[in-house]
Formats: C-alpha cells, sequence, structure tokens
C-alpha cells in the first residue's frame, strides 16, 4: 500500500538537488542553484510566499510545490533570492527528524566474499539512530575509551518521501523521494563482539548523510550509480550498485513488507568490497581509521559527502 499524496506534485518530482542548511542555529532548506545554495525559507519571506522550513518539514508536510513555487520565482528574478555561495554552507543534517534509520549489510557479493560470509538469503537489516546523524563536512567523534577498529561503509541511501507499507517490487521506487550519499561507520570489534550489529553502528555521528537530497525524478536507475570512498585522498573503495544483492526494488518491497515506513525515513543499502573489515592483515595490522583522518565518500551524481574523525 502506498499512501495517497494530497497535491499533484512529491518532492520526487522537484528536479533539485536539495540541502539542510544551519542558519542561525536552526536548519533551513537550500537548494543548489547556479552561483550556489539558494536558502529556500529566506527567499521565501522576501517574496511574501510560504516555504518549507526545513527538508523534514518538507517531506513530512508534503510541501513540494510551494518549494516549486520559490524556485520558478527565482529562475526568473533573482532580485530577490538568498543566495549562500557553496564554500560558505554550513551544511546541517539532510533529515533531522526521521523515525526510522534502517540500514541493511551485506549486500554486495563481493564484500560478503571478502569477510568471509555467506551470501545472505534475505536482506539482514540493522537500525541507527537520530543521535547517529551527521552531515557533510561533519565531524566524527570517535569513542576511542570503547573501541579502536573504525572503518567506513560507502552506501546509497534512500529517502522516502511516502507512508507505505507491503509495496510490490514494481512499484518500490515510487516511494522514493531522492536519494543520497552516506557512510555507515562502524566500530568493528564492537559490530563483532556479539550476533547483533547495533553496538558498533550507533555511536555519535556515525551515520553522516549528505549533502544533497537528489530528488528521484534525476536518478532513472538507482541500481547504475558508482560509488567511491577515499581516505586521505587514497582511493579504498570504486564499485558500482549494479552488484547489489538486493536491489533498491527489492529492498523497498522487503522493508515495508515488515513495517510501515513514514515519510523522511532512510534507509542505507549495504557498502561494496574494500572496507578494512575486509583486508587480510592481522586485525592489529590493519589501516584503522584514526583522528584526523578525511574520509570523502560518493556516489554517482548525489554528490561527495566530506567527515573528518577527532
Amino acid at each position: 500500500m502506498i499512501g495517497k499524496d494530497n497535491q499533484s506534485l512529491a518532492v520526487s518530482d522537484l528536479n533539485a538537488r536539495l540541502a539542510n542548511l544551519r542558519v542561525n542555529g536552526t536548519c533551513e532548506l537550500g537548494a543548489e542553484i547556479d552561483g550556489g545554495v539558494l536558502n529556500i525559507p529566506a527567499t521565501a519571506r522576501t517574496l511574501g510566499l510560504s516555504a518549507p522550513s526545513d527538508m523534514d518539514d518538507l517531506l513530512q508536510n508534503r510541501r513540494a510545490a510551494e518549494v516549486r513555487a520559490v524556485l520558478d520565482t527565482v529562475s526568473n528574478n533573482r532580485s530577490s533570492a538568498v543566495i549562500i555561495p557553496e564554500l560558505e554552507v554550513d551544511f546541517a543534517p539532510l533529515v533531522t527528524r526521521p523515525e526510522k534509520i534502517i540500514c541493511v549489510g551485506f549486500n554486495y557479493r563481493e564484500h560478503a566474499r571478502e569477510t568471509g560470509t555467506p551470501v545472505p538469503e534475505a536482506p539482514p537489516l540493522f537500525a541507527k539512530f537520530h543521535n547517529a546523524l551527521n552531515h557533510h563536512r561533519g565531524m566524527v567523534h570517535l569513542p576511542t575509551h570503547v573501541a579502536r577498529q573504525f572503518d567506513y561503509e560507502t552506501e546509497l541511501v534512500i529517502i522516502f518521501g511516502q507512508e507505505c507499507c507491503d509495496v510490490p517490487e514494481a512499484r518500490a521506487l515510487e516511494t522514493v523521494a531522492g536519494y543520497a550519499t552516506g557512510n555507515d561507520i562502524s566500530a568493528r570489534e564492537l559490530q563483532t563482539q556479539t550476533s547483533q550489529f547495533l553496538a558498533g553502528k550507533v555511536s555519535d555521528g556515525f551515520a553522516p548523510i549528505g549533502p544533497w537530497l537528489v530528488t528521484a525524478d534525476r536518478v532513472p536507475d538507482p541500481n547504475a550509480l558508482g560509488l567511491k570512498t577515499t581516505v586521505n585522498g587514497g582511493v579504498r573503495q570504486d564499485w558500482t550498485t549494479r552488484d547489489m544483492i538486493f536491489d533498491c526494488r527489492k529492498l523497498i518491497s522487503f522493508v515495508t513488507g515488515i513495517m510501515t515506513i513514514k515519510p523522511g525515513d532512510i534507509l542505507f543499502t549495504g557498502t561494496p568490497q574494500g572496507v578494512i573489515l575486509g583486508y587480510k592483515e592481522p586485525i592489529e595490522e590493519r589501516p584503522w581509521l584514526k583522528a584526523g583522518d578525511e574520509v570523502v565518500s560518493e556516489v554517482e551524481g548525489l554528490g561527495a559527502l566530506q567527515v573528518r574523525l577527532v
């Protein structure tokens, strides 16, 4: 079942790259335009228009038509536009109030192979929570008092735009507002200490997403995108979403068969091979992430997500 939209325009049809901006201690919705990032609510105020305050307001309250009106007005007349140069943007977490952050493990065959994990028969699910949300150019504070084996996982992230459950694969992509780049940062010794992954996945800041929510109409096939990870400029992962064991349609259908998804919910879809967990050196000799490292995660067409470890 896919919830009915109460307006003619959905977020998925905006043909935009959207962001959450941090402005004077609050989050405000932004959109990439020539010359920088348009502050949508600030621009709307100068135009006497209404607009969603931030990404969550847009997604949860279905206010895409108001965003379209602001973007169309600015395209014809920039005199009232509030534009921030991209290098000066203070990015906030892409979504700040999701009900659920769902993650999929071992969704690439080579990643399962490198870690000695059997190819799963169904998507292995785990969760992150609100405290883990982080953003482009964010800092990740490593909990070194409990762990040392820190790892990256660049992933395609799905942001849902509709309330839905029991969605058939054929209609699964209709539920997507947009896609983003994510990094499922992990503390491996906590992840592998028991049969449950949770402890290694939920530290503060361990779920950076961004910088952009790229609306679904700009991504004709989410399973035809390249992924890349660099650490301090060196390439660690370089693969493609074509290699998913369970593609995006299958994942959405599986997840919505288990639970009701709400607008703004987040789904991490898994990472390919190249993670430090899969290296062949003895555990103590592997180049685990450490304070001072810069990790850049990139998914083709969705933007490069940069975080620094402290």
